[in-house]
């Protein structure tokens, strides 16, 4: 399920969408908030361009929401009936569950939306890069 060559190994691992051989982002933390959002230019392994077109990320705040409400549901469910918590107590815990879980959200949401658009190569690493 999580193997090389799938979409669920780039969007969970962040690797680059077309070869998998390399990482998008400068620092593989996303906790590292000055450095969240960093992403290379191109993967080192195949030469994929990551940024296909100019702000071509901001589709991303789309699936971004779809996220953040899927979390907010689940922290819901886990609280309401897992904890017998009550109502503010649930809201509370999905709002800070949401802010803790920013960075990783933000950098699932990019790797779900260029995975869209991307597809898979076993060839694309065994290419020869451009110089």
């Amino acid at each position: 399920m999580l193997g090389k060559g799938t979409k669920a190994y780039s969007i969970f691992t962040g690797a680059c969408p077309k070869c998998h051989g390399d990482h998008m982002y400068v620092n593989k933390n996303p906790y590292a908030l000055t450095e969240t959002m960093k992403m290379h230019e191109t993967c080192g392994n195949c030469g994929f361009r990551y940024k296909v077109e100019p702000n071509f990320f901001f589709g991303a705040m789309f699936v971004s929401y779809a996220v953040s409400v899927f979390v907010g549901i689940m922290i819901f469910l886990l609280c309401y009936f897992g904890f017998k918590m009550n109502l503010l107590h649930i809201f509370i815990a999905i709002f800070a569950g949401l802010i803790v879980l920013m960075p990783p959200i933000t950098r699932i949401s990019r790797n779900i939306y260029i995975n869209i658009f991307v597809s898979y190569d076993k060839e694309a690493g065994k290419k020869n890069i451009p110089a």
